[in-house]
């Protein structure tokens, strides 16, 4: 008497207790078919969608680029002692320094695109269930970090202008600033607080892949408050404490902030499960 063998199984890969992939499925099979050329085709095609958005960006902020021109300078020129004014040294540098606030204007409005671009390039390599985080990382990364360059501009800059300037005035000083060289620190100090307020948003994607928890944070701050304070003496554009605190503090409410993210995150994933 022949016995029927028992039919074959499709192998399996299991990502969570949600969702359970064949290895039939064509789109995995796709995904995993794609070779290194491909993925730099497609990181070329990403590249050239953000540049195009970077020049439909900078081409709408020339219209008002002489009132973006006032906003970053006007309170600085402000803070220089009484008549002072900003200096240039070479004909072109006013003329190349509008051009320069026109680009990192134009970054700022095409940035919401970009993210989406970035998202559309990593996007490939995730699962179904992780691939619906697209609005919420674009949105988060998007809203924090206009947070951050608002906090730069506002507080962070503005304190540490300040204290270069008092700290260089004196009886036989006279504060003359270039353009070029304020505008460079202008710079380095909104983008890295731009980039520094990127840690929520970080925290939130890595937590609803279950790659970081609230109580993997809290038993970890320790370690955090070092690198923190390191990053800080490093990315802080002047080496006096008060830029390095200036850019430690925020990092710390953030980290703090991060936690509860994770928190609330982590929770809600246990809760889906259970369900």
């Amino acid at each position: 008497m022949a016995v029927a063998p028992f039919p074959k199984q499709s192998p399996v890969r299991q990502d969570d207790d949600e969702h359970r992939i064949t290895l039939t499925d064509p789109e995995a099979l796709e995904d995993g078919r794609m070779s290194f050329l491909e993925h730099l085709d497609e990181l070329r095609k990403r590249l050239i969608h953000c540049v195009v958005a970077l020049v439909v960006g900078v081409i709408i902020a020339f219209f008002f680029l002489d009132r973006l021109f006032e906003f970053v300078f006007v309170p600085l020129q402000r803070m220089l002692p009484a008549d002072g004014k900003f200096q240039t040294t070479e004909a072109p540098e006013y003329f190349m320094l509008y051009l320069w606030v026109g680009l990192l204007s134009g970054l700022f409005v095409a940035l919401p695109y970009i993210v989406w671009q970035l998202w559309l390039f990593i996007a490939p390599g995730l699962y179904a269930h992780e691939k619906r985080f697209a609005i919420p990382f674009v949105l988060f990364a998007s809203v924090f970090f206009l947070a951050g360059a608002a906090f730069a501009h506002y507080v962070a800059f503005p304190w540490t202008w300040k204290f270069f300037i008092d700290f260089s005035s004196g009886g036989f000083v006279e504060v003359r600033p270039r353009l070029g060289p304020t505008f460079d620190l202008y710079v380095r100090v909104v983008l890295g607080f731009a980039a520094i307020f990127q840690m929520p948003t970080v925290v939130f994607f890595l937590a609803r892949m279950g790659l970081v928890t609230a109580r993997f944070l809290i038993r970890n701050t320790k370690y955090a408050v070092l690198i923190i304070f390191i990053l800080a003496a490093v990315l802080s554009p002047g080496g006096d404490l008060m830029s390095q605190f200036l850019m430690a503090g925020p990092m710390l409410i953030l980290y703090v902030f991060s936690i509860v993210i994770a928190w609330i995150f982590a929770k809600k994933k246990t809760q889906e499960l259970e369900a």
